[in-house]
């Protein structure tokens, strides 16, 4: 059933031949470089420059809050424009960053080149990719999401190494000049050659103003800021808790090499859960997820040990933590359709963003504010515990369809239904 204002199409049917090949390859290239490159230099740069490990490591979440504001504005860009001249920008602007990156004199200098990676982030990251497959693919996107979030979640395997590899070769500040040129080859070609240039006029007509109507209206409905708390909840819980697992682990009495393939293994749970996650029941899909991540938050906080048994919950958080991305990859189409896609979707991910910038300093300060790192695990778990509540309320609410904003699918029946996809 085609929501309203919107032309069925065909699965697949504005894919281009290659198209899901070349973005699980610059995906897996853009997130290895614009995001975990750095985690994997902060000591030689800390040790090499003098810079405190803590700042440098700031400059870094300071990018990723960057990246959340300007991804409001990316998915409206991309919206109007298509994918092909944003993304292309988007890898540009990532090059030129990594080599004022490289080139950084002082602590402010290399902090400012990371908020200008912020906004490469934004263009060529996640969000646009999710917004591209869900053109592509219509109905058939869990899928495609799938295989894209499961490639490219192989970034940190790949280019952690190599960051390191190379650095100890060659220095932090060269390392980062390859980096920037190995982006360019890779992303800016692929990106040029299997994007579209515009979208497909009867699937997007010209009508900015109703547009703008009309993802203003849904963005302020309670349907999409309750979804959207909901999701920032059990975003805080799952990533405060597994990106701040080592020490966690250790206070419990993990020796650190224990804890440290505790952490390694939260990766492995997320490659787990992105397979499963089709298989979980459609209309209960969101509680299923929140209130699994309630369970694996609090499973860390109450057990003690032994080690093998915290490291089995840890991955259990990760398979959670693969869950909901793939969620979030699609509930704004399955929910509110195709249309104003990019905006919306930009909107919705923006504070969930924010919060996993943060995640990693607020472990440690509520640690700090509640006494230990046991304490912070039962807090995130209080914190998905309220997601898990609220998709439970939610997914109560009744089946009548009732009148939405002009423009929008005017069912909000089962609002939190994975798989109800109405096109």
């Amino acid at each position: 059933m085609a929501a309203p204002g919107m032309s069925p199409q065909p699965a697949a049917a504005g894919a281009p031949r290659g198209g899901l090949v070349s973005l699980c390859i610059t995906q897996t290239t853009g997130w290895g470089l614009l995001y975990y490159s750095l985690p994997a230099a902060v000591r030689p740069i800390s040790e090499d420059t003098g810079w405190d490990p803590a700042l440098v490591t700031a400059s870094f979440s300071a990018g990723l809050l960057v990246s959340a504001l300007a991804g409001i504005h990316v998915g409206r860009v991309l919206d109007r424009t298509g994918p092909r001249t944003l993304m292309v920008c988007g890898s540009l602007v990532g090059v030129l960053a990594l080599v004022l990156v490289s080139l950084a004199p002082n602590l402010p200098l290399f902090a400012a080149a990371w908020l200008l990676a912020g906004t490469a982030q934004a263009a060529i990251l996640y969000q646009p990719a999710f917004t591209v497959i869900s053109r592509w693919y219509g109905r058939d996107r869990v899928r495609p999401l799938t295989t894209l979030t499961l490639v490219a979640g192989f970034a940190s395997t790949i280019f952690v190494p190599l960051t390191a590899g190379l650095t100890a070769a060659v220095g932090w500040r060269s390392t980062f000049l390859v980096l920037a040129a190995l982006l360019g080859l890779v992303t800016v070609p692929l990106h040029a050659r299997f994007l579209n240039r515009t979208w497909p006029a009867a699937a997007h007509p010209a009508r900015p103003a109703a547009d703008h109507l009309r993802v203003r209206a849904i963005a302020r409905s309670p349907a999409f800021l309750g979804l959207q708390a909901l999701m920032v909840l059990l975003c805080l819980g799952l990533y405060t808790v597994t990106l701040n697992i080592i020490p966690l682990l250790m206070e419990k009495g993990a020796s650190y090499a224990a804890a440290a393939l505790g952490l390694g293994l939260v990766g492995a749970g997320q490659v787990g859960g992105r397979l499963l996650f089709a298989g979980i029941p459609a209309r209960a899909g969101v509680a299923t997820i929140a209130g699994a991540g309630a369970a694996a938050v609090l499973s860390l906080a109450v057990l003690p040990g032994p080690p093998g048994l915290l490291i089995a919950a840890g991955v259990f958080a990760g398979a959670v933590r693969g869950c909901q991305t793939l969620l979030q990859a699609t509930i704004v189409a399955e929910r509110w359709g195709m249309s104003n896609l990019g905006a919306l979707q930009g909107r919705f991910a923006a504070p969930l963003t924010a919060v996993t910038a943060l995640a990693p300093a607020a472990g440690p300060a509520l640690a700090g504010w509640l006494g230990s790192y046991t304490g912070m695990a039962y807090a995130m778990a209080g914190a998905a515990g309220l997601a898990a509540l609220a998709a439970g309320a939610l997914l109560t609410v009744g089946a009548a369809p009732r009148k939405g904003p002009p423009g929008t699918d005017q069912t909000d029946s089962a609002p939190l239904a994975r798989g109800k996809i109405r096109e």
